[in-house]
């Protein structure tokens, strides 16, 4: 496969780094090294020591059981063809700090939409907005447990073509195409449902159906004042379509006690996108602040 930049042979380049090595940076680094693609991935000092030591352990029903001799450093320091952005929303800004060279393509997975303009004050309009469906946690610094058969990127115009070439060639699906504000709120409208839902009441989807669906409604009427042009239906049949016992990171979240966690970043862009357009979203705001008393009460 051709190199995503240009340089001479041997040159300590990587053609991907990936910014964070949870679970879907670290579970998309170990299948990109696998396929062959030079990447690096970018993490605090301990964890790259750890997983220089160690590499990567993946778990998976698409990938099976595999250990995974990967790079890993603290910082990048020379030029990538493509930078993939994996943190939380909450960590991105001290993350970036970790970024001194300039990517040719920056690409962001983080969930929200709110993140892109951090993105563009630091690499201007190299970044081009994506997303993630996955199952997946990190049982440990060096182990990514996926659950399930699926790992889909969906990258938007303008796109990153070589990278989405590199994902592909890793067994990854990659959907390309649309504009940045249908790919974004696409997914927020399922996950915000999700999320908000069963972080709320701490409890699989299978007991808070009702209360998922009526946030995507409200989320997806957002998301068309934002001009995402979604279809309602076809939300609620993707959350339908979801099993009794799908959770979400954000219930996980609560549940260990973690302070960072993505309450802002999800409910909390949907609310300020509704305020924008004097919208009523009574069931999400519920939700909302459900998961905050839940958060507060830690």
């Amino acid at each position: 496969m051709a190199a995503l930049r240009g340089r001479d042979v041997g040159a300590a380049l990587p053609d991907v780094a990936i910014l964070g090595s949870g679970a879907v940076g670290g579970l998309i680094g170990a299948v990109l090294t696998s396929a062959g693609t030079d990447t690096a991935l970018i993490t605090r000092e301990a964890t790259a020591e750890r997983l220089g030591r160690e590499g990567m352990q993946i778990s998976s029903p698409m990938f099976g059981e595999r250990q995974v001799a990967v790079t890993a450093r603290p910082r990048l320091t020379e030029p990538a063809g493509a930078l993939i952005v994996a943190v939380k929303a909450p960590h991105l800004p001290a993350a970036l700090r970790r970024i001194d060279a300039e990517p040719d393509v920056v690409v962001s997975l983080l969930n929200g939409v709110e993140h892109l303009g951090a993105l563009r004050e630091r690499f201007g309009d190299r970044v081009v907005a994506a997303t993630v469906r996955v199952q997946a946690h990190r049982a440990a610094p060096t182990h990514v447990v996926h659950r399930a058969p699926f790992l889909t990127v969906a990258i938007a115009d303008p796109g990153a073509p070589a990278l989405a070439e590199a994902l592909g060639a890793a067994r990854v699906e990659v959907l390309a195409g649309g504009s940045e504000t249908q790919v974004l709120w696409a997914k927020l409208s399922r996950l915000a449902a999700l999320a908000l839902a069963t972080a709320a009441a701490d409890a699989p989807l299978g007991e808070v159906r009702p209360a998922a669906e009526a946030a995507a409604r409200e989320v997806v009427t957002v998301a068309n004042a934002e001009g995402a042009a979604l279809d309602p239906e076809a939300i609620i049949g993707e959350l339908r379509g979801l099993p009794d016992a799908a959770s979400s990171s954000l219930r996980a979240d609560l549940a260990a006690g973690t302070p960072d966690h993505e309450l802002d970043a999800i409910g909390g862009a949907v609310l300020r996108a509704a305020a924008r357009h004097g919208l009523p979203v009574p069931h999400t705001e519920a939700l909302v602040a459900q998961v905050a008393t839940r958060a507060a009460e830690g």
